[in-house]
């Protein structure tokens, strides 16, 4: 078996940017890539406590072309870009589609057309010592690229035939449509360099706890066959420079989402943190409510008016009042006494009716021709 894939050489691979194959290479990548003798099935991992979804967001989408959706309750709604990424949230994507996903520490999937992942668990705490997540591939091409969960707490990925450990790296998982645990011919599991340039390692386990192998050099893979006795097998994989070139493409999209995706979760946690005090008015005092009047209420006696400023003795706005002369006071509406000067006239005597001169007496005035 080994012989074969040893003898599979492929032709020497185009310069590349990130990484290149050759027959070196891929001789390399096949002795690190050798399945372990096979051993007594170990026990199964304890399958990792429920937990129920909570209404805190743990990843946000980062990139998308195409169309994408998410089932949450058992309702299939579109995604965009920003909307938020929740615990056993279904993510998959449509025909030349691709959909970036990065999760509150950085960890990032990229899925291809036609891949569908869902989150089975979820926990994150920056310095918590009890981190840990398990996303389950179930069909087309994903790529990832792990990050704080991975390095401080236990990080898995699940597919029809295999469970993968993963020990902080860029990955990328192919499982072929129709896949079944029963019948999962042909899974691919791959792993490539960082971003930085350095290489992590992926532990794969059968699904029944067999330890199958592990990768620990860039651009080695293994694929996972039916084996004897109804076990699956981690055949090493021989990488064509075709599928390098393709693998390449697609590592570099699952890089960049991660490069967007943590300024989206930083901005989205921003938001959260800040909305609860500015729509909580107890904890906003300039959103308290002030005292109120209801409308047609009689005003109190010495009560400033609405919008005026609350100054002794002041019981009506002054732009109101008439200016009057020095010395001269009137009550608003009052008839003016005798003698008293109308405000805005000139100190004039007071205006009497004209009087004719009196008669003398025993005679009678001259009537007028």
């Amino acid at each position: 078996m080994l012989t074969g894939a040893a003898n599979a050489v492929a032709m020497p691979a185009p310069p590349q940017d990130d990484f290149s194959l050759t027959p070196e290479t891929i001789s390399d990548a096949t002795k690190l890539a050798q399945t372990q003798p096979a051993q007594a099935p170990a026990p199964a991992p304890a399958a990792a406590p429920a937990q129920a979804a909570t209404d805190e967001p743990i990843g946000n989408v980062a990139t998308l072309t195409g169309n994408a959706t998410v089932t949450r309750n058992n309702a299939a709604t579109p995604l965009k870009p920003k909307d938020d990424i929740f615990l056993n949230d279904v993510l998959q994507t449509s025909a030349n589609s691709t959909l970036g996903v990065t999760f509150n520490d950085a960890t990032t999937f990229n899925l291809t057309a036609n891949a569908r992942i869902t989150v089975d668990n979820y926990v994150y705490e920056d310095g918590g010592k009890q981190n840990a997540a398990l996303f389950d591939i179930t069909k087309g091409t994903v790529a990832f690229v792990a990050a704080a969960v991975a390095k401080t707490g236990d990080m898995k990925i699940s597919t029809p035939s295999a469970t993968l450990g993963i020990r902080g790296t860029t990955g990328l998982v192919e499982v072929p449509q129709g896949a079944a645990a029963a019948n999962a011919n042909n899974v691919a599991i791959k792993l490539y360099p960082d971003p930085d340039g350095r290489v992590g390692r992926i532990e794969v386990n059968g699904r029944d706890g067999a330890r199958l192998g592990s990768l620990t050099q860039g651009a080695s893979g293994f694929t996972i066959r039916p084996g004897a006795g109804g076990r699956f097998a981690a055949l090493p994989l021989a990488i064509s420079p075709q599928q390098a070139q393709r693998d390449q493409g697609i590592v570099r999209q699952v890089h960049a989402a991660q490069s967007v995706g943590r300024q989206i979760v930083s901005q989205q946690r921003a938001l959260r943190q800040a909305n609860p005090a500015r729509n909580n008015p107890r904890n906003n005092p300039a959103r308290q409510p002030g005292p109120q009047r209801q409308n047609g209420a009689p005003q109190r006696p010495g009560s400033p008016s609405p919008g005026q400023p609350n100054r002794p003795g002041q019981q009506q706005p002054q732009q109101q009042q008439q200016p009057q002369p020095p010395g001269v006071q009137r009550q608003p509406n009052a008839p003016a006494a005798p003698g008293v000067q109308r405000p805005g006239l000139q100190n004039r005597p007071a205006l009497q009716p004209p009087r004719r001169p009196a008669a003398p007496k025993g005679k009678q005035p001259k009537q007028k021709r």
